[in-house]
């Protein structure tokens, strides 16, 4: 347990730490093979592994393929403006307009599309529209928890939704009907509680004429219009595909890569600048950092885990689905949601409460919001940030996410 506990500590330190360029993906797989050599996981582990998540990155790679593409033709820039001049000045209706938005985004585009694509536009409008530093970092904090708050409506909204579902053969359709009220009022009550949080922050005024006209920033109007119709279409393709037992991910790449090859038809998008951004690393991150938490499961981690949820269960409902949801959102700021996810959902295994699946991903989307390194996707969203010119400090994030996050949780938590 030691020699396995402390080989995922140094990889998940050197992740978040990312010396001289040193990326997550790479980070992930020298632990992998590290954890290969010592013992701690064998060969069949990684076949294992590989089962677990492979579903689950294709489908990330091809979210965010789709998202760059719709990125590129003007789409999240054109809904951006669109919000602001909808608030008519107002800075709270666009405080709340903007986080309405990054629902919407974060369920269609995942976490990580909402938190790295729609987080530089809305950054770029704010100084457009001369917003001083402290209403930008309300702006940003608000829009970085909802990315992650509102990820739960959807089998593919998550990359931890997607690895769970798969784990306890959730339909796509099955996962829907149960998440779509969480979704809802996670949502709605992540921004009462934001705004209640921020609201001294928000300029009462802004003065949106200072923007550009929606339009102007789209590259095709034709394909703007027809990329609606597509997502629309997508979406029914997943359910069909859920009818017939198709993997999640044949319909989310399928549809990146085929909308890449229409916006090229349109010649709006360098389908080879696309393929070649697309987050790869993430890919090597996901199986690499899974492996090494594979060790912590042969080392007994999970048996551990185990009988706590099993006695949790023995409680009923209600103390159940609360306990594992907040002992997902703990593990999960303290150690991230990635290898998370998977420790529970092992440790969940034969455990005949299928609400404790969902209870797991709830905890694992919004517990991560508590620390900047819970999650991927925050700490790519604060990567971003620092590129941009914008500084968050770990005792500025913190504070706000520790404040902010287990009062949603908990209400999330009882909607389920």
């Amino acid at each position: 347990m030691i020699l396995s506990a402390s080989i995922f500590l140094l990889t998940l330190f050197f992740v978040i730490w990312q010396p001289k360029g040193l990326q997550i993906g790479t980070t992930a797989i020298i632990g992998a093979l590290v954890a290969l050599i010592v013992g701690v996981v064998s060969f069949d582990d990684v076949w294992i592994v590989t089962g677990i998540v492979w579903d689950a990155t294709l489908a990330f790679i091809g979210i965010i393929i789709l998202s760059m593409v719709l990125d590129e033709i003007g789409f999240f820039e054109w809904c951006a403006i669109k919000m602001a001049k909808l608030s008519a000045g107002n800075g709270h209706l666009m405080f709340v307009y903007s986080l309405l938005l990054g629902a919407f985004i974060s369920a269609l585009f995942a976490n990580d599309g909402a938190a790295l694509i729609l987080t530089p536009i809305l950054l770029a409008k704010m100084r457009i529209l001369k917003l001083n530093a402290k209403s930008i970092i309300a702006f940003l904090l608000a829009g970085g928890f909802i990315s992650d708050s509102a990820s739960l409506p959807f089998v593919f909204s998550n990359l931890t939704n997607i690895v769970t579902a798969n784990y306890f053969n959730i339909g796509f359709a099955q996962y829907l009907s149960t998440m779509y009220i969480p979704y809802i009022v996670s949502t709605l009550f992540s921004i009462l509680v934001l705004w209640l949080f921020l609201r001294k922050d928000i300029p009462a005024f802004v003065d949106v004429t200072l923007l550009k006209h929606p339009d102007e920033v789209l590259k095709s109007k034709t394909l703007f219009y027809a990329s609606w119709l597509f997502l629309a279409l997508l979406l029914v393709g997943y359910f069909i595909g859920d009818a017939y037992g198709l993997p999640v991910s044949v319909f989310a790449l399928g549809g990146g890569l085929l909308f890449l090859l229409i916006a090229n038809s349109f010649k709006v998008v360098d389908p080879k600048k696309i393929i070649i951004s697309a987050p790869w690393q993430v890919v090597w991150f996901s199986i690499g950092l899974y492996i090494v938490v594979y060790g912590l499961k042969n080392a007994g981690l999970t048996d551990y885990l185990h009988e706590v949820l099993l006695a949790l269960n023995a409680q009923g409902d209600t103390i159940a689905v609360i306990g594992t949801g907040f002992i997902a959102a703990i593990l999960s700021a303290v150690m991230n949601n990635m290898p998370t996810v998977m420790i529970m959902d092992i440790a969940l295994n034969d455990i005949p409460n299928q609400a404790l699946a969902y209870a797991n991903i709830i905890g694992c989307n919004l517990g991560p919001k508590m620390t900047p390194f819970g999650s991927l996707a925050t700490l790519l969203w604060l990567h971003v940030l620092a590129q941009k010119g914008v500084k968050i400090t770990f005792a500025q994030y913190s504070k706000f996410g520790l404040l902010v996050t287990p009062p949603i949780l908990l209400v999330v938590l009882l909607s389920l």
